[in-house]
């Protein structure tokens, strides 16, 4: 018998309750919560057949589908680990990661058969490799390299709550992205905290357009939807028009993305004449909603509720529900149920009362067992039996929470902190900026100063002068840029964050050209950061 908390048997539960019930529709195939159980059964039993063990990973390179979904519950009851890793790397990148992951299997779509084939010839011992699907892995397994040692536990048979589920690596904005590992528990507990405040009911239709090799391509309403028999819209892609059509046509009720998602959506010619009515409320993460954003959606009748998490806590943390979001735009909201947050001093480590600013920590069933093989990284984020988040949030006398900006971008001008989220959200405010980031170089005078990026609206010319001006009426001095540079775009992560390390570095396709220094001129001449 499984633990109390395993995933195995939420399609089993689903396929007994509502069996001919659409659990997933794959770019308009649809399939029943009776084929899903089914057919991630048959899978689970031909892994422990062909002699996989308990506990191996199983790496995959894949868009978002419903053969990746079979495999993953197949995983589920098989005491095997899913490892989605991202297409969207170059070979030397997910040789790294397969280097790490040490998957007992490959399984690849057809699409990026490419990239991984020439990441798998970067290793010592690829990996056995094979397709997904009903004529790939599901026809059968290969065998796997390990023969079964005596006393390992075969795959199948009993899965314990604290066995690793999911393991996702870190969006590797910096150097050394880590494996993130999620047990069962741990899925279980993050969704049950975000039924109790996003709730998904039976007759929900959930867009999910989050990629799949992230937590919240799974952990941020697809898990709890086929876990209350909604059904799950799967895109692979981000097409602002298609979107909206998929609303339409699906009559989807809810939906998770990030602000540059709905800011897409919202500058679409066909956004004003869509019909959302279907659309009553949607998740938003990854970074606060600008204030025009927000309002933007709230004057077509959509529900906005604003979160924050990390994928070390399952990825839910806080939420601001939507009855709240107008009132406390900038908010990140308050704890999940069955989530502990604290804040503590950023020096000292010190937990703080009230009112404060610090580091957020995190505790509770959410929170992951550890990275993969790294020991001392994991010790160093669970340290005081809490997680570090490395995010410095502000807590107001009511409890709730705002994110400053990560502590590591936090940069020192003059000896003044300066956070690039507040410069940010300042130059967002000028109607001729669509998207700003902020960044520090050296500086002979001040140590450190900043430098912004901004794309500017089309049919909007607004200059350097201007843009600093506007700063300058609204932030302390020393928080004022040093120099404007206008972009064509900003480089982002997987998830469409903005990639600060990458900021005033090409990115691949677009020309030098595009980046138009304009220097401060005098609005940034400083007297001094007093």
């Amino acid at each position: 018998m499984s633990g109390l908390h395993t995933l195995g048997r939420w399609t089993a539960d689903r396929a007994l309750a509502t069996p001919d019930r659409t659990a997933i529709d794959d770019r308009g195939v649809r399939l029943s919560y009776r084929e899903l159980d089914t057919r991630a059964a048959a899978l689970a039993g031909a892994f422990q057949d062909a002699g996989y063990r308990h506990g191996d990973r199983i790496a995959t390179v894949t868009g978002n589908s419903a053969d990746h979904v079979v495999l993953f519950f197949a995983c589920a009851k098989a005491g095997l680990v899913l490892v989605p890793l991202s297409w969207r790397l170059s070979a030397r990148e997910l040789a790294a990661q397969l280097q790490l992951a040490d998957p007992a299997l490959l399984l690849v779509e057809d699409e990026f058969s490419s990239v991984a084939a020439a990441a798998a010839s970067r290793l010592p011992v690829p990996p056995p490799a094979a397709p997904l699907g009903r004529t790939g892995i599901e026809a059968g397994p290969p065998p796997p390299l390990h023969l079964l040692p005596p006393g390992e536990r075969p795959a199948g048979g009993t899965t314990d709550d604290d066995d690793p589920l999911l393991m996702v690596f870190t969006s590797g904005t910096q150097a050394d992205p880590k494996a993130v590992v999620l047990s069962h528990a741990n899925c279980f507990w993050t969704n049950l905290s975000l039924s109790r405040t996003a709730e998904i009911g039976s007759h929900d239709v959930v867009l999910a357009v989050l990629p799949q090799f992230h937590a919240g391509g799974w952990n941020i309403q697809p898990l709890l939807a086929w876990w209350t028999g909604a059904t799950v819209v799967l895109e692979r892609t981000f097409d602002a028009g298609r979107i909206l059509q998929l609303i339409e046509d699906r009559r989807v009720t809810t939906m998770m993305g990030v602000p540059a998602n709905y800011l897409m959506l919202a500058s679409h010619p066909r956004f004003a004449s869509a019909d959302l009515s279907s659309l009553g409320r949607a998740v938003v993460g990854g970074a606060p909603m600008p204030a025009p954003l927000l309002r933007t959606w709230h004057s077509r009748g959509v529900a906005l509720a604003q979160g924050y998490g990390l994928s070390e806590a399952g990825p839910n943390v806080l939420c601001l529900p939507e009855e709240e979001a107008e009132a406390r735009i900038g908010m990140a909201g308050k704890p999940y149920p069955h989530v502990d947050v604290a804040v503590a001093d950023p020096v000292t480590g010190e937990l703080q009362a009230g009112p404060c600013t610090g580091e957020l920590l995190v505790a509770g069933p959410g929170v992951f067992q550890g990275y993969f093989r790294n020991p001392e990284a994991t010790a160093a984020a669970l340290a005081g039996g809490w997680l570090h988040t490395g995010d410095l949030v502000e807590r107001d006398a009511d409890g709730y929470l705002r994110v400053i900006d990560r502590l590591k971008d936090i940069y020192i001008s003059g000896g003044e902190n300066v956070a690039p989220a507040e410069v940010e959200a300042v130059l967002r405010e000028h109607p001729a900026v669509a998207e700003a980031a902020v960044t520090s170089v050296p500086d002979p005078q001040w140590g450190e100063t900043g430098i912004a990026y901004v794309v500017r609206r089309p049919g909007t010319a607004a200059d350097a002068l201007e843009l600093l001006e506007h700063c300058s009426a609204r932030l302390a001095r020393f928080k004022v840029p040093s120099r404007i540079s206008f972009v064509d775009g900003l480089p982002r992560t997987s998830l469409h964050k903005i990639a600060r390390s990458r900021l005033g570095k090409p990115e691949p396709g677009v020309p030098a050209t595009s980046l138009h220094d304009q220097p401060a001129g005098p609005v940034s001449h400083r007297q001094d950061n007093a």
